[in-house]
């Protein structure tokens, strides 16, 4: 019998216990039998990555070989980093994707063939990119964590308004500028997830789309999602693409955290109050409450200390064993599963208001640009009418 260690679905403790020689298998995309791919490498035992939903030839949004490549080894060298010596990627595309280091294998089909996710690419929707990541959430919480709320906040939104927006997969591999204390994290490497992105959104604007939201679902993809955005827009003048700092966190995701949290400035983090109502919603499968250790200790100061929306005017780099020795940062003990739905609900109304806006922000922008056009105005135009000219 084939044994299949879903990677995504653990703790970092016990990723930290997984036998190194285990064979490591990132699928692109779905669909690829477990035995199949056993019987390719001829293991009855494997571990499996959570699929990279698109990048790859056949995908909804497909990017350069060379791109791909960076992006594989990107995946892969956290775990290199963590001893892990058998690195495998499956595909069914052309691409050569073998190295010295990691193992290629196209002999295993995929069912269905087909892309996960057609996209119209036009500019009636807004594409949301959700963006989570592979990382440690404390003892009692899985590495898929911001996968999973980000992937429900976007799915919710598109549910609510299919005529005004439209989603890739959530991507499950970003950006940990910290890896060697908690076992498990990943990190694709800033540059890399952001030229990843860029290329994705060239793709997607050479089919007509002109209309981006890029949602984060982890801190630490934050900064690179407005580097994208700023990118983008520099590339394509015409389009408007727009990020923000994670979810529930704006003009109504704000207030919310405040009426309904039950712990205090420091209890929403990473593996926090938040975070783990929301699992405890969404997958209370995977959440191991009977291991959860609080930790709101994080050394404050009046302008730099840790919370859901981070408070102060000062940006710093910190070690977080500083801060925490378990890997969290709140109050993920008094988290319940009901505010976690009420949370959810929110915070998807929250991002069906920022589509919104982002198409109204498109609509007055385009407006004001054909009457500029009809009425013969540009910058140089302009200047040329001034008096002291």
């Amino acid at each position: 019998m084939v044994v299949v260690t879903h990677y995504d679905e653990l703790t970092w403790p016990e990723v930290a216990d997984l036998p190194r020689e285990y064979p490591l298998v990132l699928p692109l995309g779905q669909g690829y039998a477990a035995d199949a791919i056993a019987a390719a490498l001829g293991v009855e035992q494997f571990i499996l990555l959570p699929p990279l939903p698109y990048g790859w030839a056949g995908s909804s949004a497909p990017v350069s070989e060379a791109m791909l490549r960076r992006v594989v080894v990107g995946i892969f060298s956290g775990p290199f980093e963590e001893g892990f010596t058998h690195a495998v990627v499956v595909h069914a595309g052309a691409e050569s994707l073998e190295s010295s280091d990691i193992q290629q294998v196209r002999s295993v089909p995929r069912h269905p063939p087909q892309p996960e996710t057609e996209l119209a690419a036009t500019p009636q929707r807004v594409i949301l990119i959700p963006c989570g990541h592979t990382e440690q959430h404390g003892y009692h919480l899985p590495m898929n964590t911001d996968t999973v709320i980000i992937g429900a906040i976007a799915r919710g939104t598109v549910e609510r308004i299919p005529d005004e927006a439209e989603m890739l997969p959530a991507l499950p591999f970003g950006v940990s500028m910290y890896r060697s204390s908690f076992a498990g994290t990943m990190n694709m490497g800033g540059r890399v997830f952001e030229d990843f992105l860029l290329e994705v959104i060239d793709g997607l604007v050479a089919r007509g789309a002109d209309r981006f939201y890029l949602m984060s679902g982890h801190g630490g993809n934050s900064s690179f999602l407005h580097n994208v955005v700023k990118y983008a827009g520099d590339r394509h003048h015409h389009i408007f693409a727009a990020t923000t700092w994670l979810h529930t966190s704006g003009h109504l995701g704000a207030p919310a955290l405040e009426q309904y949290r039950r712990s205090k400035r420091g209890g929403m983090g990473h593996a926090c109050e938040l975070e783990t109502a929301y699992l405890l919603h969404l997958r209370p499968d995977l959440c191991r409450m009977e291991r959860v250790v609080d930790e709101i200790d994080f050394i404050s100061t009046p302008n730099y200390y840790m919370d859901w929306i981070e408070g102060g005017a000062l940006i710093m780099t910190a070690t977080w064993e500083d801060d925490t020795l378990t890997g969290s940062y709140g109050a993920g003990s008094v988290a319940t599963a009901e505010a976690g739905a009420r949370w959810l609900t929110i915070a998807i109304q929250e991002k069906v208001e920022h589509v919104q806006e982002i198409h109204e922000q498109a609509r007055l922008r385009l407006a004001r640009r054909d009457e500029q056009q009809d009425a013969g105005l540009t910058p140089h135009s302009v200047l040329a009418r001034q008096p002291w000219r």
